[in-house]
């Protein structure tokens, strides 16, 4: 279920605002729609959520709570970064490494509380995968 979907169905709080925001979901610009949701698959680990137009321009893939939708040659430009929290950064580091994605940063403790890494894909976006710490 999408992002904006899973809050509909399931609405927070009334925070006594207006207007609520739900979710956010990343719009990344790509070369090459096909080859970008073959890379989340294969090398990320995401499924392909779904396509849009024929032959397909725009596209989702889902892993856990997280959506990111891809869109051929429009909108945005390439080595956007995205913060994505995951409750194992160590784990996932270790399989991305064996799915061959390339990894520009190992885990790491930053002072900020975090313990990240950065993954890059086919088009430059970086999505950097961290957890809380407790320092």
């Amino acid at each position: 279920m999408a992002c904006a979907e899973r809050y509909a169905a399931s609405p927070s709080e009334d925070d006594g605002t207006d207007v609520r925001f739900f979710c956010a979901t990343p719009i990344f610009s790509v070369a090459d729609l096909q080859a970008s949701l073959r890379h989340y698959e294969h090398a990320l680990g995401f499924e392909v959520a779904w396509q849009w137009g024929e032959p397909a321009t725009f596209a989702a893939v889902r892993s856990g709570n997280v959506d990111v939708f891809f869109c051929e040659g429009c909108q945005g430009q390439s080595g956007t970064h995205i913060m994505v929290f995951v409750d194992d950064v160590d784990t996932l580091h270790d399989e991305y490494r064996r799915r061959g994605a390339k990894i520009t940063r190992p885990p790491t403790d930053e002072p900020w509380g975090m313990r990240e890494m950065w993954v890059e894909d086919l088009d430059g976006h970086v999505l950097r995968l961290g957890q809380g710490t407790s320092n």
